[in-house]
């Protein structure tokens, strides 16, 4: 039996019920129908970072951007929702979204996951198997019983797919969440934030290594910053 198998089959009724407490304590969004095309003439904020393969921020410490066309409406619009409200606390990403109306959220997301859609696409190979080291830290942490197989196919989809994410940005996020009280990088997600409590910087370090190298849905489509 494989590595993924097993861990699928250890994972406790305990860990199930954790997509219902998460759901629970994500913001609820307006029900505004996102339109695709009116979103691409609102990303002239977006498309300076996430529109340039690679790019790295710079603050609160250097890391690549994360890939967000591919990921779901629904994330895309809770996580702007939430650096809206400032339960992100990065202040640009703060400063971006509290200038949006829930229209321009909604168009926004509905433009990036439209933008992450492959013509002709087929199913993901299959991931490579963790180490016995990381497989036994993403079994304590659940990882899976969220973000779905493959780390591509979440249970709800206000939750991210972090496949073929970068590592560096997976890394500052998970840390971000296990800091949930900083003052300006803390996640406020109590669910994500006492699972990266269980883990020290170099295990966060190998989980964020692993899933990024995994085949993954997510993407940067390089977009112009003069349009």
């Amino acid at each position: 039996m494989d590595c993924a198998r097993k861990m699928k089959l250890s994972l406790s009724p305990m860990f199930a019920a954790l997509g219902t407490a998460l759901a629970m304590t994500l913001p609820v969004q307006a029900q505004v129908q996102g339109n695709a095309t009116a979103g691409e003439g609102k990303v002239a904020m977006c498309i300076g970072c996430h529109g340039i393969a690679g790019y790295k921020s710079s603050f609160p410490e250097v890391y690549r951007v994360p890939k967000i066309a591919g990921q779901s409406a629904k994330y895309i619009g809770t996580v702007l929702e939430e650096y809206r409200k400032g339960t992100r606390k990065h202040p640009s990403m703060r400063g971006i979204a509290g200038s949006m109306s829930d229209q321009d959220i909604a168009d926004v997301a509905a433009y990036y996951e439209a933008l992450g859609k492959v013509e002709g696409a087929t199913e993901l190979p299959a991931p490579r198997e963790p180490s016995a080291q990381v497989a036994q830290l993403l079994q304590k942490g659940a990882c899976v019983s969220c973000h779905g197989d493959n780390y591509s196919k979440p249970i709800d989809p206000s939750y991210p797919k972090i496949a073929g994410q970068y590592p560096d940005y997976l890394y500052a996020a998970l840390r971000a969440y296990r800091d949930d009280s900083h003052a300006t990088w803390g996640r406020g997600n109590p669910v994500m934030a006492g699972m990266a409590k269980q883990f020290s910087d170099p295990e966060l370090k190998a989980m964020a290594r692993y899933i990024g190298s995994l085949p993954g849905e997510v993407r940067t489509v390089p977009q112009s910053r003069f349009r």
